[in-house]
């Protein structure tokens, strides 16, 4: 089924998946970008799905009604409520030390517009986890989706985002100006 949703989100519209998927890594949060669309997220998803990642995906509690709730949970999707202080970072963390192999996946800009000011849980969840970060992307413009590379977080959080968005920069989304643009700062 995967190597079928893969031939048509990605080869029939002519994209390339990159062969560089993390190996020997069983635990990860792992960040895409850049997020500028909803085509993103299944484009997303069948692209962890060919490279045999277990990608889990933090979504809207409000989403997960029958049947599309039922959808969500078997591709990966945690139902979140945004709407409460739940302390998501622990939880997130004892997920990991639940799981021998965990990709958790997340969006730092947080929304499918632009945004300068990231998200930082995913930061304060690799640290508290001892997990690496995955920089995943998705490019439009070259119609590649993949993973640029590991980063170890350093516990500078100004310093890793400002180099995590300088990353990601490079890569356009389905809208570009909606996009990542390196720190100024």
């Amino acid at each position: 089924m995967s190597k079928l949703l893969f031939f048509i989100f990605y080869t029939m519209r002519g994209w390339k998946l990159m062969p560089n998927a993390p190996k020997n890594v069983n635990k990860a949060v792992v960040i895409m970008g850049p997020h500028t669309s909803n085509w993103d997220f299944i484009m997303g998803v069948v692209g962890f799905a060919k490279y045999g990642l277990n990608g889990k995906y933090l979504i809207k509690s409000d989403l997960f009604f029958f049947p599309l709730g039922w959808f969500l949970k078997a591709i990966g999707g945690i139902p979140i409520n945004r709407k409460s202080k739940n302390n998501f970072t622990d939880q997130a963390v004892a997920l990991f030390e639940k799981n021998e192999r965990l990709h958790l996946v997340f969006t730092p800009e947080g929304t499918r517009s632009y945004n300068e000011q990231w998200k930082k849980g995913f930061y304060h969840i690799a640290l508290k986890a001892k997990v690496p970060i995955f920089i995943g992307f998705l490019d439009y413009e070259k119609k590649i989706g993949g993973f640029h590379g590991l980063f170890q977080p350093t516990g500078n959080i100004d310093q890793d985002i400002r180099d995590l968005k300088l990353i990601l920069s490079q890569y356009k989304g389905k809208y570009p100006e909606k996009g990542i643009f390196p720190a100024t700062k």
